[in-house]
């Protein structure tokens, strides 16, 4: 009884090690918390808002709301968001990684080593 219990569990632990098994060949694609970065963010400087929709990332100035930078953005897990989006006074391209810290902030880094941080702005009521 007691070696077909362990044949059963090792069993099982198999199967569930199984369930969990990823072909290599690059990144995967993580699911991440929901609305994890989806939505409207703002520079602690003030400067621009941040639109993340659906892999798509804008940036918008808060004075006169012209475009600033536009590109694409995924997960790299859960809580970390990889953005490449293009400035479009400066005609670069920029990469940067945002670590969701809380429902409300994201802390990024650039690719040249900026740091800079994000607040969800609250939604309005108009």
């Amino acid at each position: 009884m007691r070696k077909l219990l362990t044949l059963a569990m090792i069993g099982a632990a198999g199967f569930v090690s199984a369930c969990q098994t990823v072909e290599y060949g690059g990144p995967v694609a993580v699911a991440p918390p929901a609305g994890a970065a989806e939505g409207q963010w703002v520079g602690t400087d003030g400067v621009a808002v941040s639109t993340f929709n659906n892999g798509n990332f804008a940036s918008n100035a808060t004075d006169t709301n012209a475009k600033l930078a536009e590109g694409t953005y995924r997960y790299t897990d859960p809580r970390t968001v990889a953005i490449t989006f293009t400035s479009l006074i400066r005609q670069t391209v920029v990469q940067a990684n945002c670590a969701v810290v809380s429902q409300a902030q994201m802390n990024c880094t650039s690719s040249s080593g900026a740091q800079f941080s994000l607040l969800r702005r609250a939604a309005s009521t108009v």
